[in-house]
């Protein structure tokens, strides 16, 4: 049994399974232990994201290497099977390779990158991680309006970047035309109206117009695209119910419903400071001059006497 023990112990391939053994402890020990104590003293959710990945792939190619240099006699024999062998595995594996260069197209083309906001096919939401084989997407929409998250963490295979259109919301330009429809009661103070909207506008969306101008101008100089009306806008058409006033403003990608909410709230509050002079129409009508009705009512009176007119 001893000497049995002994032979084990000498055997070049078992003291090559022990080493690879160490190494993946070893590799896998320093990973964990550099993301807990360099990355937890980053505060910026995406540098610290990427710093996690950075270590991860940085601990997988050092196995790999290490791999690689130990049985570096084996693979050199294995040269022409593996190109045998990789025609099978590539019709085999068809989806997962082209998963792969999905992959490899997000990465370096800049597709979207972790912390953006896209939509792909029908799938809207934050990218939160990209792997080989699948993005991961916080889902937004759906059951819920507007930008909200619904709670549900969505993967994508990355081969759909091939077969459906990619809708980035933040790339180059992390911004969005918004716009709100505010109606006014014929007779009122249009021109009033008409500051009113633009004071609230100005007050609560001005800040990013000039953020998002300096980077409108970085798109144009990229993509075949033309100057663009930036600064918020107000316009008026008539309706048979009542003045429309049409509000356009450009706001940050992730705050569109909070923004929304307070010019909403701005502007009934310096609606109700007019006293009446401007005010919100609704769907109701009034009838204002209505016709003279003429009804005849009939009778059982006998023949020859007429009914009364009203």
């Amino acid at each position: 049994m001893e000497e049995l023990l002994g032979r084990w112990l000498v055997d070049p391939t078992v003291d090559k399974l022990l080493l690879i053994l160490g190494v993946l402890v070893v590799a896998r020990l320093a990973v964990y232990l550099l993301n807990r104590y360099l990355a937890r003293d980053i505060q910026d959710p995406q540098t610290r994201y990427l710093v996690h990945k950075f270590l991860s792939l940085a601990g997988y190619a050092t196995v790999i290497l290490f791999l690689a240099i130990l049985f570096r006699n084996v693979l050199s024999g294995l040269v022409v099977g593996l190109g045998v062998a990789g025609a099978g595995a590539a019709f085999v594996f068809q989806e997962v390779l082209v998963n792969c260069a999905g992959w490899l197209a997000i990465s370096f083309s800049r597709l979207y990158a972790p912390g953006d906001r896209i939509q792909v096919g029908t799938i809207r939401g934050d990218v939160i991680d990209i792997s080989a084989l699948r993005t991961t997407l916080m889902e937004c929409g759906v059951w819920v309006e507007a930008d909200l998250f619904t709670g549900r963490i969505v993967r994508i295979p990355n081969s759909s970047i091939f077969k459906e259109p990619v809708i980035n919301y933040s790339a180059d330009f992390p911004f969005l035309w918004d716009e709100i429809t505010v109606p006014v009661k014929h007779g009122d103070d249009y021109q009033l109206a008409r500051r009113i909207l633009e004071d609230v506008i100005n007050e609560i969306v001005g800040d990013y117009v000039g953020h998002a101008k300096k980077a409108w101008k970085d798109a144009v100089k990229k993509y075949f695209i033309d100057a663009s009306l930036i600064d918020s806008a107000v316009t008026m058409v008539f309706t048979d119910n009542w003045i429309e006033f049409k509000v356009r403003y450009i706001v940050d990608y992730k705050k569109r419903r909070s923004i929304k909410d307070r010019i909403f709230s701005r502007i009934l509050e310096e609606f109700a400071k007019t006293q009446g002079r401007v005010t919100i129409a609704s769907g109701t009508f009034q009838l204002v001059d209505p016709p003279v009705f003429q009804v005849q009512v009939s009778s059982s009176s006998p023949p020859g006497q007429k009914g009364s007119n009203l």
